[in-house]
């Protein structure tokens, strides 16, 4: 399929109607082309708004109307201009109109479960990028408060392979914003840890994007008694405490 057709699938790739591979193919494309990946996502969150909007909830009696239908009604024979009757009727053959009967109920059943549940799952995606969103936004604005606080001072050092690193301080805000320049990806499988340094004991500061190695990064927690920061690389998803030694050892500016 060419990069062009793929252009083409991403409210068919929002709906899942693609196949498996091609929904594999379109998803690949997707991971290096940012507009895709955006058109299918606002795609899918207004899918599943229409979904909501149009959807009801079932009397309670519905599911016991339901269940009791399903046991005595009989699937309804083809119609056509000339209806033949069968002369003879074996003994199997009413019971197995029935089970019939109750598997196609069954099966619609599970269709309308399944949409249901798709509708659902595509709502929840949509809260959840929406809650990203404004978390972002949070993490932007406590960041911008630091840097732009009457009180904020900053202190800034050399780290490896010629990367710098500025912390910025702010007492009354009781926060720190880290600034990374020219640092180096982390290994595969790793990530940057920010530390605390509270008087030589290190509390965990939240870890760094490792596809995001330059620019401010808001530690995580209150600087408290702090006296410095501390950076280390540790497995992904990070650690309690330091498992390596650090990359660089900052004190905070006075």
């Amino acid at each position: 399929m060419s990069t062009v057709d793929l252009h083409t699938l991403t409210g068919a790739y929002a709906l899942h109607a693609l196949s498996e591979d091609e929904r594999v193919e379109f998803e690949r494309h997707a991971a290096d082309c940012e507009a895709c990946a955006q058109e299918a996502l606002e795609l899918s969150e207004t899918a599943a708004r229409l979904g909501l909007a149009v959807s009801a909830t079932p009397s309670a009696a519905l599911k016991d109307q339901v269940m009791q239908r399903i046991a005595t009604v009989r699937q309804e024979s083809p119609r056509g201009t000339s209806p033949v009757r069968s002369p003879l009727r074996s003994p199997g053959r009413g019971s197995r109109a029935r089970r019939l009967s109750r598997w196609a109920l069954a099966a619609c059943l599970a269709g309308v479960a399944a949409f249901g549940g798709t509708a659902v799952w595509q709502y929840d995606r949509a809260e959840d990028a929406q809650e990203q969103a404004r978390q972002s936004e949070r993490r932007t604005d406590a960041i911008a408060a630091v840097l732009a606080a009457p009180d904020a001072r900053t202190r800034t050092a050399g780290l490896a392979d010629g990367a710098r690193g500025t912390v910025v301080v702010s007492k009354s805000r009781d926060r720190a914003v880290f600034i990374a320049s020219g640092m180096a990806s982390p290994p595969n499988g790793k990530v940057y840890q920010l530390w605390f340094d509270d008087g030589g004991t290190m509390r965990s500061a939240g870890l760094m994007d490792p596809g995001r190695t330059t620019g401010p990064v808001l530690l995580e927690g209150t600087v408290d008694k702090a006296s410095g920061m501390g950076i280390t690389v540790e497995p992904a998803g990070g650690s309690a405490r330091p498992t390596s030694s650090p990359l660089a050892l900052m004190t905070f500016p006075a």
